[in-house]
């Protein structure tokens, strides 16, 4: 089985600014198909069931904010005895400009904290992440500001174009594997 994670933080007041767009995507999966989420018994998440052409993947949503998300994903992979290799991190990132989307087979925590989390809980780093732009802040904007920021109405507008092609990256590392992905979606 794999683990598809989404990273964001739990509020509503939270639903849409930049730092959630990991709960979007994979929020989007489960709306595309007509899944509900419901509360873990295995950990502080959200938790439904994802058929990927017969290939089953739980989507998880922890519910332990972004910055102990680590605590979430090691529950889960430890009862659930899921691989490394199997789990995919899905998370904002300012080094990439708004709408692009880069998926990599591991990597640093890049100043996430999220990301830094769950680096420290599973004691690797080696795990699958799919990394998606919201664009660095103005000069003069403090970047946990910016992070916790609503989307613009440009951004807002393009959200729906944006959250498909993360769905569709998903759905390809699901079924053909990071490196066929990677060749495909990374630009």
């Amino acid at each position: 089985m794999k683990l598809i994670v989404g990273l964001g933080n739990p509020e509503s007041q939270y639903t849409y600014t930049r730092h959630n767009l990991g709960f979007l995507v994979v929020g989007a999966i489960a709306q595309q198909q007509n899944l509900k989420f419901k509360k873990s018994n295995i950990a502080n998440a959200m938790e439904a069931k994802a058929d990927f052409d017969s290939q089953v993947c739980s989507l998880i949503l922890p519910l332990t904010y972004m910055n102990n998300s680590g605590v979430a994903v090691r529950a889960l992979v430890d009862k659930k005895e899921i691989d490394i290799n199997d789990v995919l991190i899905v998370y904002d990132d300012l080094a990439l400009d708004f709408s692009q989307i880069r998926l990599r087979p591991s990597g640093t925590h890049g100043g996430h904290n999220g990301i830094k989390s769950i680096i420290e809980c599973l004691g690797s780093k080696e795990f699958s992440r799919l990394r998606l732009g919201i664009g660095q802040p103005k000069p003069n904007v403090d970047t946990a500001d910016y992070v916790l920021s609503d989307f613009t109405s440009g951004e807002k507008k393009q959200l729906p174009v944006f959250l498909n092609e993360a769905v569709a990256c998903i759905t390809s590392w699901v079924l053909q594997g990071t490196q066929t992905t990677m060749n495909k979606f990374n630009g």
